[in-house]
Parts: C-alpha cells; structure tokens; sequence
C-alpha cells in the first residue's frame, strides 16, 4: 500500500468511483489498494449508509494487527517519532498503517493535517499507509469515527497500525481504550516534564519515551518518571513501563522502543490481557453505537421537543433527571 501522498489523491479517486459495490472494495483493499482502502475510511468519516455493511463485510478478516497508541503533550515530538517507529518496523518487514488525528477547526471542520509533511520519508513505500483523520472537536485526541477506520487498515492487511494523536495534553488518555500498546512521550524543556501527571498520562502508559534526549534536563525527567512510576501500584505479576530516552530525529533509541513494543505485546499474550483490553474495546465501540443511534432516534424519531421538555420540567424542579431519562428510554421500548 502507499502512505498519505497516494492516499490523498486516492480519497479522491475513490469518491470518484462511488459505484463500486463493498464486496469489491473490501476485496481490492485486501489486495493492497490504496484507493480502496482510502474509500472506505471515507466511507466511515462520512457516516455512510454503506457503513453497516462495510464493518459486516470487514469483521472476518480483522483482529489480526497489533495497534500502538502514541499520544503526549505538544511539542514532545509524537510525529517525528511515529516516522521513526516506521522506519524501524519497515526494516522487520512489517506492513505498517499510521492513523494520524489533527486538531480541527471548531468552525470549519476543517484540519492542520501536518503530519503528511512530516512523514514525507515514507512517500514511495507502498507498505505503509498514512491517513490525516481531522477530530472534528471530538474530546480525547482522537476522532470518533478512530475505531472503525482502525478496522479498514487491519482487514487490510497491516502488521501494525500506529495512532498519533492531537496532542491537546490533558484529554490525550482516550487513546489507551483503542491500543493494544500505549506510549506516553515526554520532552525535557517543557516545563514541567510531570506535569502530565495531573492529566492522568502516566496511568495510561504501557513504555515511556523521553525523546529529544540530547537536551538538558533528559536524565532528570527520566529520574522524575522512574519515581512516579515506583509509586503506583500494580497488582502482582503485572506489566511494569520501561522508560526509553530517544532522540528520534536522529534514530537513536527507536530500536529500544521496538524491542519493548514487542516485549509487552508478547506479555499481553502470554498473561491474557490482550483478549481482556479488545473486549474492553469492543464494549466501547458497541455502546458508542447504540448512544448514538438513541441520539439520533430522538432527532428523528420523536423531534427535540419531547426532550427538550423533560429538560425544562429537570430544570424547573418538576421531575428528576432519572424519571425523565426513564420517560424517554420507554419511549423506545413501547
């Protein structure tokens, strides 16, 4: 497959080819095509009616890539070392699918999408794939349309899928509930190096990158994370995060992180983890499905007013919030 360079000429060309069936485009991106793979994570951004069918036509041929999360405040480095990470895994011969979520414009829509720059290295490679998602103001770093654009590039045949995202600090720990393995990136120089602490960062991490290590202060963020991390605390016979300084402009440091991408990977397997965080993914994908389906039975269904209503009585102090939630949940059941 090609990376984002083809892919964006691809979203187009696959909008283009709107008539292709899903059998036909699910069948062409597991050959490889970047075209449809690129129409069909449109078809998900879109919230296509194909959708359904397109995740039913997907389900068979996904669960197969091992997923890592890069996340960490702005400016630590998350798009340098995501090209680093793919310069690594490309020399195992892996197939590598990159995910990169931008900060969107809350009045346009539109994204920054600066990772297509950044990762120009990976331009020629038809076995990585790069796709700029725009969050589109959703909370947590990620887009929510991230889980099912996941499982196009996984029945597509990628070994790895990488998710970068937005880098908006403190609401970055969604990203953990999508990844078999999370990196948190740190960078000395930016002020307080713990400070994502407050946000939660080091409950969600799985290896610790103190990248742009050749800086002052690298060993000292690195001695700051070590105690923090000493005083969790973790049930026996649990996964305890290695901390990796890395400069990975310059590529040093990323073949350690390989190695404990894949130390961890192999104990998620051998210790049951790895079955316990998908289910837990699914779950989350599956409620997210049918809130929002509700949502939209509301609007389409019933109209706004007989929610809108409940909410004046909630306000007003004529009813509560739970009998007016069951009013409105027995509307659905009658």
């Amino acid at each position: 497959m090609s990376d984002e360079g083809s892919g964006t000429a691809a979203a187009r060309g696959g909008r283009r080819r709107s008539t292709a069936s899903v059998p036909d485009l699910v069948g062409r991106a597991r050959e490889g095509d970047a075209r449809a793979v690129a129409r069909l994570i449109s078809l998900v951004e879109d919230e296509s009616p194909l959708l359904r069918e397109v995740m039913k036509a997907l389900a068979p041929h996904a669960g197969h890539a091992q997923i890592i999360g890069i996340t960490g405040s702005p400016g630590v480095g998350k798009s340098t070392s995501t090209s680093a990470l793919v310069t690594e895994l490309r020399k195992a011969g892996k197939r590598v699918g990159i995910l990169a979520v931008d900060p969107s414009s809350p009045f346009s829509g539109g994204a920054l999408l600066g990772d297509r720059v950044r990762m120009q290295d990976h331009a020629l490679d038809r076995e990585v794939y790069i796709r700029s998602m725009a969050s589109r103001g959703h909370l947590g770093g990620l887009a929510w349309t991230t889980p099912q654009a996941l499982r196009v590039l996984d029945a597509a045949g990628c070994d790895v899928i990488l998710i970068e995202t937005v880098g908006v600090g403190q609401s970055e720990v969604e990203v953990a509930g999508l990844a078999d393995t999370t990196l948190v990136l740190i960078a000395p120089g930016m002020g307080d190096g713990i400070q994502a602490a407050k946000a939660g960062i080091l409950e969600i991490g799985d290896l610790y990158v103190v990248n742009k290590a050749d800086r002052d202060g690298a060993d000292q963020v690195r001695r700051d994370l070590r105690s923090m991390l000493a005083l969790a605390e973790r049930p026996e016979g649990s996964w305890k995060p290695p901390i990796i300084k890395t400069v990975a402009q310059k590529g040093d440091g990323v073949d350690e992180v390989v190695a404990a991408i894949d130390e961890h990977f192999a104990w998620l397997e051998t210790s049951g983890e790895l079955r316990k965080r998908r289910t837990r993914r699914a779950r989350d994908e599956i409620e997210a499905i049918a809130v929002t389906a509700l949502r939209a039975r509301w609007g389409d269904v019933h109209g706004r007013s007989e929610l809108d209503e409940l909410a004046e009585s909630v306000g007003a102090g004529e009813s509560d919030p739970y009998t007016a939630a069951d009013v409105l949940l027995d509307a659905f059941t009658d």
